[in-house]
């Protein structure tokens, strides 16, 4: 609250617009905040890309809630075909902001993935909730997890093909780094090939594929369908891994420093709503289940979104590390460590020739100064250190201290 907007208004009118929260805000109030002109989002129609997959949630709700309007924007959400797409679209300015992969965006920085393009990330949309499909195919040959499939490669020998959805993206790193644990070289043991993520089952269905790795619902959809199995969930791999994030240029986030700010907190607080209990969760899966937005049917989303899991074999269970969009805030920040651990994997399987300067890059994307601003305007806590730790399921622990060399432990590599 500043000085000037405490002046314009009475202490019990500040206190009246703060009791309505995210149920709305206090028209007058709002027209101090956004008439102030320092504060005022420079553009307020704004355009955000999304994939149709779970983990989009946020961005829609922060505008089918109207969340938006109350920090001075309108958000209009722009359903997209592939990743491709929105990295093309992004980069040409069509789009102003996205729901994007971690490593697309980390990807069009280096130039890794198309032209180069300076880049930033505001925000980490969630953490958990992908997951390692194999086909029925394999399941019945006994292939249900990386060591299973590992013998059935060694024993019966053709091609194998396993899908992601981006060279550089999150899904192909965790495939990758799954492959990998059990002595699968992604590049020579079997055939990897992109497909975007709504096209995943259709794609298994006609036996294009043996496995892929994707986000939510696209997972629980194969074994709804009764096509594919779950053989591992990226939660598993990473508990609380970085996924999605809100991404746009560095060119945008330059010239339109408020605007940026004010739409990293109307999705902070989208996700803050999702989070907050069963019946926001419900209410989300019937959203954006509509063909609108991920265009299948609400069960395909409610049950993972809740942490009830089944894994095609008869096995289900409770996860409590499912989907989190805000999970009391520790959700969004964006860890320079989380974008450098990309850029290890990238390095690792040769998208990178050379080691980058990986805390550079990292403190060059992510932008921090923007997201403890929208943080501040949400309320929501921020973390001492722009580093954290986390043990990978082989064990690995991960903190961005030493990142070639952390690059340079994996046995298998490109």
């Amino acid at each position: 609250m500043t000085d000037l907007l405490k002046t314009r208004l009475s202490r019990r009118r500040v206190l009246q617009a703060a009791a309505i929260g995210a149920a709305g805000i206090d028209p007058a109030l709002r027209a101090a905040v956004w008439a102030q002109g320092s504060d005022k989002p420079e553009k307020e129609e704004v355009k955000i890309g999304f994939i149709p997959l779970t983990d989009c949630a946020s961005v829609v709700m922060a505008s089918v809630l109207g969340i938006d309007k109350k920090y001075g924007v309108k958000i209009v959400p722009s359903k997209e075909a592939s990743w491709a797409g929105v990295r093309d679209k992004l980069a040409n300015g069509e789009l102003d902001f996205a729901h994007v992969l971690y490593g697309l965006v980390y990807g069009m920085h280096l130039g890794l993935s198309g032209p180069k393009k300076d880049m930033a990330v505001l925000m980490t949309l969630n953490n958990n909730g992908q997951a390692i499909t194999l086909s029925k195919k394999l399941a019945d040959k006994g292939a249900v997890d990386a060591a299973s499939l590992a013998k059935l490669i060694a024993a019966e020998k053709r091609e194998y093909t396993f899908a992601q959805t981006f060279p550089t993206g999150t899904h192909a790193m965790w495939l990758y780094y799954w492959l990998a644990s059990a002595g699968i070289d992604p590049f020579k043991d079997v055939k990897n090939i992109t497909v975007p993520p709504p096209q995943m089952v259709a794609n298994m269905r006609v036996g294009n594929m043996d496995g892929y790795c994707v986000g939510e619902p696209w997972g629980q959809r194969a074994i709804m369908d009764g096509i594919g199995i779950t053989a591992i969930t990226t939660q598993d791999i990473w508990k609380d891994h970085p996924e999605k994030v809100l991404g746009t240029t560095a060119e945008f986030a330059k010239k339109y420093p408020n605007t940026a700010r004010a739409v990293t907190a109307a999705i902070l607080e989208a996700g803050k709503w999702i989070d907050t209990g069963l019946q926001n969760k419900n209410k989300m899966a019937e959203t954006i289940a509509d063909k609108s937005y991920v265009n299948t049917s609400v069960d395909a989303i409610n049950q993972r979104i809740l942490g009830r899991y089944t894994n095609g074999l008869g096995k289900s269970w409770d996860d409590p590390n499912h989907m989190k969009f805000y999970n009391g805030g520790a959700v969004n920040f964006p860890y320079l460590s989380d974008g450098m651990w990309f850029l290890t994997q990238h390095k690792r399987w040769g998208l990178l020739k050379e080691h980058p300067d990986y805390l550079k890059v990292a403190t060059e994307i992510n932008r921090i100064d923007i997201y403890k601003q929208a943080a501040a305007a949400t309320q929501t806590p921020v973390p001492k250190d722009a580093m954290r730790s986390s043990k990978l399921f082989d064990g690995s622990v991960w903190d961005g201290k030493d990142p070639k060399k952390y690059a340079e432990s994996f046995k298998l590599h490109a």
